[in-house]
């Protein structure tokens, strides 16, 4: 890569405008921006994540998608560039799975919440669908491969999951909706 980043401040964006991988520019404001800027948004909060103490398996697990978000941005900052693969968002599929599976079936909604690291997961899942939202928005407008969006949709699901495994884990449990609960009437 050689001295591929040794002149952050440019000023080329002053104008309103940034660049793409492909030498092309466009508005900051662009759908194809926002998604980028929403993925990357979601590559920090999964940082704030991994800051914190996790198990092995899981920081691995979250290290790798971590890479796996470069690797989506770069597909969405290159038009007509394939990035992601089947195998991550199957890979995906598959860490579901092995963490599903050591999960109580749910009855009910799952409130947010819990230990700080499941808190911390849950916000990594709803950053994850405002950044799915961005790459479909995109996708209406622009021609992009499904792979994007079936990535963020995998891996929303996984961070719920993950998120319930670390309540387990840190034998707090899952923070339940209580619907029934008595409210109070103005």
């Amino acid at each position: 890569m050689g001295n591929r980043l040794s002149k952050i401040t440019t000023r080329t964006g002053d104008d309103g405008t940034t660049g793409l991988g492909d030498g092309s520019r466009t508005g900051k404001d662009s759908l194809r921006v926002a998604a980028i800027g929403e993925v990357d948004e979601l590559n920090s909060t999964l940082g704030v994540l991994l800051a914190g103490q996790l198990d092995d398996d899981l920081r691995a697990a979250l290290g790798a998608i971590q890479h796996d978000l470069f690797d989506l941005g770069g597909e969405l900052c290159i038009p007509g560039f394939e990035n992601i693969r089947t195998e991550q968002v199957a890979n995906l599929d598959a860490l579901i799975e092995q963490y599903n599976a050591a999960l109580a079936p749910l009855a009910e909604f799952i409130v947010p919440g819990g230990s700080r690291p499941a808190a911390l997961a849950h916000i990594v899942r709803t950053v994850c669908r405002r950044a799915e939202r961005a790459v479909v928005a995109l996708g209406r407008q622009e021609e992009l491969r499904p792979a994007c969006g079936h990535y963020l949709n995998r891996l929303s699901d996984l961070m719920f999951v993950i998120a319930r495994v670390l309540n387990q884990r840190a034998d707090q449990g899952d923070v339940l909706w209580k619907h029934e609960r008595a409210r109070s009437r103005p």
